[in-house]
């Protein structure tokens, strides 16, 4: 069964649940139309999210009022938080990483459709972020729903998908000669820590099935996934160019749009995302923080 917005309504009587798109992603309410408080939720709310979370993929809570602890404190309602291997959070709260462009700085974080650090051998289950200060224009997140793109395949495709596993890897984006390592002078304020230890692979299947819904989803992504294992270089290639392609179909995204205040939350074991870079000369200011998760199955 399909996992969109349009048919698969969640939390009824507890949230004002309003669908972004057709596709994924909801904005989140209080009943009768006001903004949540997501710093004075009991468990029955953060239940009511998680249930969202799983059926929409993507959840935003306007209007909130949040500083470094309070991101970390809700983030640790759904789970431990995972830091980043390769960025380091704040001084007060290592969990939460200050996401940062400056004016002049032409190279943003988190560009480019990924899926959250696919390179571990548990990435992590979401990512919750908060906007602190935000352009008058520009700097959205897209989002693309990864079951939709599995049902999206053709039944012969979906059976190739299943049978394969893929190697991910950080080095294309973290190790030495990478992207962040090519790019560190254009984005002072997110220092990124190269490192040799990022050309472990791990092993994931093309096919993961979510662990508290049973949906299958892509899980492949441009920036982290290296080859499809027990394929031929120019096989892996042809494949994988098809799949990444396929998978940010715009019938399968969203788009939020930040606000200050804006509180988002995303399903990384179905979903990718992109961090639009179109506000040149303007400063954007988020804290983020993941959740971990379980290993790919």
């Amino acid at each position: 069964m399909s996992t969109t917005a349009a048919q698969q309504p969640a939390a009824e009587g507890v949230l004002d649940v309003r669908p972004l798109a057709g596709a994924l992603g909801v904005e989140l309410w209080a009943v009768g139309g006001g903004p949540l408080d997501v710093n004075s939720l009991d468990d029955a709310g953060c239940a009511a999210i998680r249930e969202a979370l799983c059926a929409y993929h993507v959840v935003v809570i306007r209007d909130q009022q949040m500083d470094e602890a309070d991101v970390a404190r809700f983030g640790r309602r759904f789970g431990e938080l995972e830091r980043h291997p390769y960025l380091g959070g704040t001084s007060a709260e290592p969990d939460v990483v200050p996401i940062i462009k400056e004016p002049h700085e032409t190279v943003n974080f988190g560009g480019g459709w990924h899926s959250e650090m696919s390179f571990l051998p548990c990435p992590p289950m979401a990512t919750a972020l908060f906007a602190v200060e935000v352009p008058r224009f520009g700097g959205d997140t897209l989002f693309a729903n990864q079951q939709a793109a599995y049902l999206g395949l053709s039944d012969t495709m979906k059976r190739i998908a299943e049978g394969l596993t893929a190697m991910h890897s950080a080095a294309s984006q973290y190790g030495r000669g990478g992207d962040s390592d090519r790019h560190s002078s254009d984005r002072g304020s997110m220092a990124v820590d190269v490192s040799d230890e990022a050309q472990a692979t791990v092993t994931h299947p093309v096919v993961r099935t979510h662990p508290e819904t049973g949906a299958k989803a892509l899980y492949v992504n441009r920036p982290f996934t290296e080859a499809i294992s027990s394929m031929r270089r120019n096989e892996s290639k042809a494949l994988l160019e098809m799949l990444w392609a396929h998978s940010v179909h715009e019938q399968f995204t969203c788009r939020v749009r930040w606000e200050p205040g804006t509180f988002t939350m995303w399903d990384n074991r179905s979903v990718q995302h992109y961090a639009l870079n179109d506000y040149h000369g303007q400063r954007r200011h988020m804290l983020r923080v993941t959740i971990a998760g379980d290993r790919p199955r």
